[in-house]
């Protein structure tokens, strides 16, 4: 670490939570970021201003108008092109220091194996349940954590799934009715803000080896009220995706 990294990352180090030593785990780690809309924005652009060493960004989709009201990471310039790769530009322009990879696809299948295997955390940013099932299945069977997040409407939740906890799976059925996605019921702004930037914090706890992780808990932000709430979340001893019978690679 030279002298401007230490002068930029300077309010970290400062933390004696953290100090020279979790910055450098930072800056040694990958962090996989799949969906690059209203949560992955925040959460790609704290975790590389935050000097984590590697992220993978994934999102196949492109940026449209409608999409600025809420994915910061976005500027009108951008409508039209690939999220993934527009977003990994903009870290880039904060930190040119880090190193961020762009995959302009959804991931499924193989590539999503692969892209886990190689990532120290992978933060869930996706707007559906078939993907947030397929990540949290890979996570599980690689041995990875998932940072999880979700808002829609006024209504943000987060939690944290590990080896230590529950899964995705243990909370929501992959047999449940689909919710609807924001083109839909609509989303109010800063809550994607505040739900994205809490994955970066989860995040970077992680890496950083540092604080108590979320595992075990689901939080529920209501932006109307400004009231959080937390619910214990336990592990299901039946669950088909992390219980005894684990599904394969």
């Amino acid at each position: 670490m030279n002298d401007s990294d230490l002068l930029r990352y300077s309010r970290h180090i400062l933390l004696p939570q953290v100090g020279l030593e979790g910055q450098i785990r930072a800056a040694q780690a990958t962090a996989l970021v799949i969906g690059a809309g209203g949560l992955g924005c925040p959460a790609a652009l704290y975790l590389g201003a935050a000097g984590t060493g590697r992220l993978v960004i994934a999102d196949g989709d492109a940026v449209d108008l409608a999409n600025l009201q809420r994915q910061v990471g976005f500027r009108n310039r951008d409508i039209g092109a690939n999220k993934a790769q527009a977003l990994a530009q903009r870290v880039l322009e904060n930190n040119p220091g880090i190193a961020v990879d762009a995959l302009a696809r959804r991931l499924e299948g193989g590539a999503l194996h692969a892209a886990v295997q190689r990532a120290d955390v992978v933060l869930d940013c996706s707007d559906n349940f078939a993907t947030r099932h397929a990540v949290n299945r890979a996570c599980v069977v690689l041995g990875k954590p998932l940072v999880s997040g979700a808002a829609l409407g006024f209504a943000g939740q987060l939690a944290v799934f590990g080896a230590t906890g529950p899964c995705y799976r243990c909370l929501f059925g992959e047999s449940e009715e689909a919710a609807p996605r924001c083109s839909e019921a609509g989303v109010f702004g800063p809550l994607v803000g505040i739900i994205g930037a809490a994955q970066a914090a989860e995040a970077l706890k992680l890496l950083m080896g540092i604080g108590q992780p979320l595992t075990g808990r689901l939080l529920l932000f209501d932006a109307l009220a400004a009231s959080w709430r937390e619910i214990r979340v336990p592990r299901d001893p039946a669950c088909p995706v992390c219980g005894p019978v684990r599904p394969a690679v």
